[in-house]
């Protein structure tokens, strides 16, 4: 076993594990619907035999996921899917205490962090799991032998070995599990350029992993992280949320609950509607720059603040960005448009002084903020996500050879699994159809 940790002296270095565990077990006690999922994959070893990648924010709650599988009979490898969302206390517990090899460092560098997605791909896995799919989009890469499109670890490896041991890599791929937005989005881009060549789980979209890890885990989390970060009263506020899909709501909703006003922008008519309904108000982010003073990106997508809504900022904006990867605020374009860049002035701020004199505040280099300031999503969130992730393993694996090479939604029935075993764990019961009412919903013949 494995594992890189952040540069610590030997003091620092043995206290990792052990507070590393501590946190470890106590987000497990919070996950009582992965918890009973392990005992019983530790009774019945479903996936037993089954080497298993898992590209994942190195978090406590995904420790308690990597037990689970483990527990199910796997032999699991994770590495980190963000250079800022790995807790190295968590990752040396995993590999001292619960053996299972780990490549990921807090802050790692570009070459750090594809020399451990190497090191997942290396496993030779049959199953996946992706947080934004860059464990199977250098999979893909390798076996379609477009080795100029991956990083240069990647490249290095790859050239490694013989071209039919790179193909051999994509064809025992079982399945994938993909655990967010901006992952899927990346599937079924491959899906439609034909370049998938194995099933691929759409996890996020499972309404037991969006509806509450996107709009209640982000949420909370991505607020906890501004206010660590910045120790900004969110009271009063002008806080400008940019997307309104699940995270954005959720993000609104807890920023609006803390006396903030809200401006939500927006490309989608349905959802811009849909956020006007809701009581927020919705501008184009052009109209949105004279009153914003804290800015979350929640879209998935690209510059989504850059040159023209840096210059119309008001002086000590705050930016922050709750999307998956770090392109969301246009970082380049703003260090063009400045004459001085202040690192570290609080932790987790850099402050940008423009040409004009006026300052721009930048939150967790632009990444993850919920995780790179803070501790990410509550344990009891991602308790539904991966008790969700793990019964979709189990799932593909029993349907091994029947699933087409396409992007596939989880079968409700396990969904609704997951939410009676949820309930359940909440001390709370609901209603059953009678035998006349179901019927009545499965009939046609009667009407008024």
């Amino acid at each position: 076993m494995a594992v890189a940790t952040a540069p610590q002296s030997g003091a620092m270095n043995c206290k990792l594990p052990v507070e590393g565990k501590k946190r470890c077990l106590w987000a497990g006690r919070q996950m009582p619907v992965l918890q009973k999922i392990r005992e019983r994959f530790a009774q019945e070893k479903p996936l037993a035999g089954l080497r298993m990648a898992a590209c994942l924010h190195v978090t406590a709650e995904t420790a308690n996921l990597m037990r689970t599988l483990q527990a199910g009979g796997a032999d699991v490898v994770l590495c980190a899917s963000n250079p800022l969302s790995t807790q190295d206390d968590v990752a040396a517990s995993l590999v001292q205490d619960f053996g299972i090899a780990t490549y990921a460092i807090r802050g790692e560098d570009n070459n750090t962090y594809y020399e451990h997605i190497v090191a997942a791909l290396a496993h030779e896995p049959h199953l996946t799991m992706d947080d934004g799919a860059d464990l199977v989009s250098s999979l893909i890469f390798v076996a379609l032998d477009r080795l100029d499109d991956v990083y240069a670890e990647v490249r290095k490896w790859a050239t490694s070995m013989p071209a039919n041991q790179r193909q051999a890599l994509i064809t025992q791929i079982v399945a994938s599990m993909e655990e967010t937005t901006t992952g899927v989005n990346r599937l079924r881009a491959m899906e439609k350029d034909k370049v998938l060549k194995f099933p691929v789980i759409a996890v996020n979209d499972a309404q037991t992993k969006h509806f509450f890890d996107n709009r209640y885990g982000t949420g909370q989390s991505t607020i906890d992280g501004i206010v660590r970060a910045t120790d900004l009263l969110i009271a009063g506020k002008v806080v400008v949320v940019a997307g309104y899909g699940w995270c954005g709501k959720g993000v609104a909703l807890r920023a609006r609950g803390m006396g903030a006003v809200v401006i939500v922008t927006e490309v989608d008519p349905i959802r811009a509607l849909e956020a006007a309904m809701d009581g927020f108000a919705v501008l184009p982010m052009a109209d949105a720059l004279s009153r914003g003073e804290l800015y979350i990106t929640v879209t998935g997508n690209a510059h989504i603040l850059r040159r023209e809504h840096f210059l119309g900022m008001r002086d000590g904006a705050m930016l922050a960005n709750s999307g998956h990867f770090d392109i969301e605020i246009d970082l380049k374009a703003l260090e063009a448009e400045s004459r001085e860049v202040n690192r570290g002035v609080r932790e987790h701020v850099d402050e940008y002084v423009l040409k004009s004199g006026k300052r721009l505040y930048v939150l967790g280099e632009g990444r993850l903020v919920n995780l790179a300031a803070a501790h990410g999503h509550p344990a009891s969130v991602m308790d539904m996500s991966f008790a969700t992730q793990a019964l979709a393993s189990e799932w593909a694996f029993q349907n091994k050879g029947k699933l087409a090479p396409v992007v596939h939604k989880l079968p409700v029935e396990i969904e609704q699994r997951i939410s009676a075993l949820k309930l359940a764990s909440m001390g709370i019961q609901i209603d059953t159809l009678t035998d006349a009412q179901l019927k009545y919903m499965s009939g046609w013949e009667q009407g008024t």
